[in-house]
């Protein structure tokens, strides 16, 4: 199965979780958008669109923070590119004064199902967005929905490096598309 990392605002460095999984994981690759740091949403969705045209086979993507966003955009999107399903973590609130003022272009998420299978991971204490947010879009993105205690915003910041509880939660989510008896891709 093919993955695609989605770095949120300043690309998850070298500690953070996604880069550590996208080095261990031989199927793994990463989307480029222009920018990391002064994020342009239709850029992002661009940069999305062809790092999944350049996926050997429909990828699962794995999205961090604002990458979350995207995922809600691109699946609204004319794109009808084929992807597995999404595992989208920390999942940041635009209404919220933590939220970046430079990536304000991502805030009206459209109100809509993925297109695909997903799953939301939510901290109990993300200072970016709360557990009840992310539930909230869960429900409106049909997608399952984990809290998985106090961790923060999930990045290495809060002091989740590799973090392979989140590593055998992708695992799980993935072998659940395996053997999904609708495993609808689209």
């Amino acid at each position: 199965m093919a993955i695609l990392m989605l770095p949120g605002c300043g690309g998850s460095g070298e500690k953070h979780w996604q880069t550590i999984w996208e080095r261990s994981l031989d199927a793994a690759s990463r989307f480029e958008p222009s920018s990391w740091t002064e994020p342009n949403l239709e850029d992002w969705i661009g940069a999305l669109d062809r790092a999944v045209a350049m996926a050997p086979r429909p990828p699962v993507l794995v999205a961090h923070s604002l990458a979350c966003l995207l995922v809600g955009h691109w699946s609204a999107s004319a794109s009808r590119s084929p992807v597995s399903g999404a595992f989208l973590v920390s999942v940041p609130d635009p209404r919220l004064s933590a939220f970046p003022e430079a990536a304000r272009s991502f805030g009206n998420v459209p109100e809509q199902r993925l297109r695909f299978p997903s799953l939301v991971v939510s901290s109990g204490n993300d200072p970016f967005g709360s557990a009840a947010y992310s539930k909230a879009m869960s429900d409106v993105w049909g997608a399952g929905f984990i809290r998985v205690g106090d961790l923060g915003h999930i990045n290495a910041a809060s002091g989740h490096g590799e973090w392979p509880k989140g590593q055998k939660l992708l695992e799980a989510f993935i072998a659940g598309l395996s053997n999904a008896p609708f495993n609808r891709v689209s």
